[in-house]
């Protein structure tokens, strides 16, 4: 690959990096590809606050961005290691540490994971996927808004084509009336009210006294 398709994919990618007491991961931070260097001190204001490494200077360039990727900055007091493409950490030669003046450098690649190693602590760094998991999340979503389309259009046609039958709607009508009764029912009960008025019997009605017509020459005393 040439070093221009290098420079342009490498665009495409920050860092990432996890903070790690034995092997406990206690921080990570990402920067994207648009922060070319990458900062660190015992200090929770800079972008990467490295406590127990032991630092030259605060604060301390640990990476920065080149055409090629990263370069990353070995503390003084650290081990640098390297697992590629997933296999265990070895140490990384001396002939593939870079020096520029007093500052030891080594490349970070693609298919790297560096870890650098001071006491118990343990800083690893690579390349960050965000923005390509960002990408799988998207289509992934995408995917999931075309079938729940699919399925919504579907519906009202679905229904047209193999809606009930009259059979199957006569059914449904009897049974929702029956439904209806006995809800009646049951709150008849529930007041009391669900037995029904016994009628009077002719027996025992009173006579009607009826009305009596008066003359009217006659007075009421």
């Amino acid at each position: 690959m040439s070093t221009e398709a290098k420079s342009t994919n490498a665009k495409h990618d920050g860092l990432f990096c996890e903070l790690f007491w034995g092997t406990t991961r206690n921080e990570v931070w990402s920067f994207g590809p648009e922060q070319t260097r990458v900062l660190a001190a015992q200090d929770e204001k800079t972008a990467l606050p490295l406590y127990g490494f032991t630092l030259p200077e605060e604060p301390y360039l640990l990476a920065e961005r080149t055409a090629q990727g990263y370069r990353v900055f070995v503390p003084p007091a650290a081990r640098v290691e390297r697992s590629r493409r997933g296999d265990a950490f070895r140490p990384v030669p001396d002939a593939e540490l870079q020096r520029t003046g007093d500052r030891t450098w080594v490349a970070l690649t693609r298919d790297d994971l560096l870890r650098l190693r001071e006491g118990d602590l343990s800083l690893h760094l690579t390349y960050s996927v965000a923005g390509k998991r960002e990408a799988s999340v998207h289509l992934r979503d995408l995917g999931w808004v075309a079938m729940g389309a699919a399925l919504f259009l579907s519906l009202p046609i679905g229904f047209l084509i193999a809606g009930p039958s009259p059979e199957k709607m006569a059914e449904s009508n009897a049974r929702a009336i029956k439904a209806a009764r006995d809800r009646e029912q049951a709150e008849r009960k529930r007041l009391g009210v669900d037995t029904p008025a016994r009628p009077i019997s002719p027996d025992a009605q009173q006579p009607d006294a009826g009305v009596k017509t008066v003359p009217a020459n006659l007075g009421i005393n």
